[in-house]
């Protein structure tokens, strides 16, 4: 689409009571302003420009630069003033459309509609409100055509009583920005320049004025304080629910799923409650999460089961896994096809192989399991020797008994049992059991210590 695209993103958010800038507080895992820079970047502007101030240069370097244009905007005097600091990246042949970093529901569709409604004229995003406080109202004649925008501060009584609402966004005729905004005045309650005005202006001028409409009063609801960002988090989370069970997917409670990033099922999936998907989570079919799971950046093969709270990060999960409950697998964790982690098992950095299991309390770090090995409980790879790590390799058809400690480096021959209670420090060999385990002693007449009579 061929059109300049404007943030203005240099609000301070004193509500937020945070150091973080208002446009980088976090809404579905990503920052307000990564909401809107994704929906504009789905138009292929042709210049992209973000008008940054508070907090620049954290903003700056969350965000990064790649296709955008930065416009500096101190101090911070109104919205004329921020598109002011725009002009000179934009290009006056094309229409102006401007956004708000703090508004990010807004929908492609709806910004599309609107360039469109607009054509060579002026486009404003307008909404019906029961309850308009706070908003600038519409005014328009006898003949329903728009003759301005006024400020609730500004407004008389029964300008207030409007419903229509403005909602900021507004396509411009970029040749007239110039003087447009140079004839803006602050003699206003606020003191400052009111890109609204333009409005006016255009009608003045003759420039046709056209409205848009929204879907819902949700997509241009704006970010002020910490309550209208947990508000806005809800709708979001909620939009993000009905997508997936219009694709099939199975939510035991719409209203109690998380997604901060991006969540893609197959058919089948079924997900309990309190469930949290953060980065890029990818579900194959007939998956089932169980209730309280946390799921980061995470590949999850078909028919696999992951039980109730179990945390899982940076891992790749294969077909028909068993998992939790309870169950903790960190970066580089890597399961085959049928393998087994159950209550209270750690897996970091580790290769699990195919039917392998390692049932109860047990952390495997920094190892190779191959295929169809028996990790019994209490069983530790002591991957660390306070400066480096160290690998664990245990080969196919390996049964290591309870409360066993390998000392990495160390390999474990194919077919190789351990004796529970074995501490390891050498290579196993296959086939063939080993023990570490002290000889057994009884101490015959032994008296337990008893303690003193005070």
């Amino acid at each position: 689409m061929s059109l300049n695209v404007v943030i203005l993103a240099a609000g301070q958010g004193k509500r937020m009571y945070s150091k973080l800038p208002k446009v980088l507080q976090p809404l579905g895992g990503k920052p307000l302003l990564a909401h809107v820079l994704d929906t504009a970047r789905q138009l292929q502007p042709a210049t992209l420009v973000v008008v940054y101030g508070h907090g620049g240069e954290a903003v700056r370097q969350t965000i990064g630069s790649d296709s955008v244009c930065w416009a500096l905007q101190t101090p911070q005097l109104g919205t004329g003033h921020a598109l002011a600091q725009a002009l000179p990246h934009l290009d006056a042949s094309l229409p102006t459309l401007v956004l708000y970093g703090d508004v990010p529901l807004v929908q492609a569709a709806t910004l599309q509609h609107l360039v469109h409604q607009a054509g060579d004229g002026l486009g404003l995003l307008t909404v019906h409100l029961a309850q308009p406080q706070g908003y600038g109202r519409i005014v328009r004649s006898a003949m329903g055509s728009v003759c301005g925008i006024v400020e609730e501060k500004d407004a008389t009584p029964a300008e207030r009583a409007i419903q229509e609402v403005n909602t900021g966004i507004m396509v411009l005729p970029s040749s007239r920005l110039p003087g447009w905004l140079k004839a803006l005045s602050n003699a206003n309650a606020q003191g400052e320049y009111y890109l609204t005005d333009v409005v006016a202006m255009a009608v003045a001028a003759g420039v046709p004025v056209r409205t848009a409409h929204p879907e819902g009063a949700w997509e241009v609801q704006g970010v002020n304080d910490k309550l209208q960002l947990a508000e806005l988090e809800r709708i979001y989370q909620r939009r993000q629910a009905e997508a997936l069970l219009r694709q099939g997917v199975r939510l035991a409670d719409p209203a109690r799923l998380d997604i901060r990033g991006t969540l893609a099922c197959g058919r089948d999936v079924s997900i309990d409650v309190g469930c949290v998907f953060a980065g890029t989570v990818e579900l194959a079919e007939a998956v089932e999460i169980g209730p309280y799971c946390v799921l980061q950046n995470v590949r999850v093969g078909a028919g696999s089961r992951i039980a109730a709270f179990s945390h899982i990060d940076g891992a790749e999960i294969g077909p028909d896994a068993v998992i939790g409950p309870y169950a903790r697998l960190r970066p580089g964790s890597v399961l085959a096809s049928g393998a087994h982690v159950g209550n209270f098992v750690e897996i970091k950095n580790s290769r699990i192989g195919q039917d392998s299991k390692a049932n109860h309390l047990a952390y495997v770090g920094d190892a190779d399991i191959g295929a169809r090995v028996n990790i019994g409980a209490g069983t530790i790879t002591c991957n660390y020797d306070g400066a480096n790590k160290h690998r664990t390799v245990i080969e196919d058809d390996v049964f290591i008994g309870s409360d066993t400690q390998l000392v990495a480096p160390v390999r474990v021959g194919r077919g190789a049992t351990l004796g529970a209670g074995t501490t390891l420090t050498k290579d196993a060999p296959a086939e063939a059991l080993t023990v570490s385990r002290a000889r057994q002693t009884s101490v015959p007449g032994w008296k337990r210590p008893a303690r003193k009579k005070i």
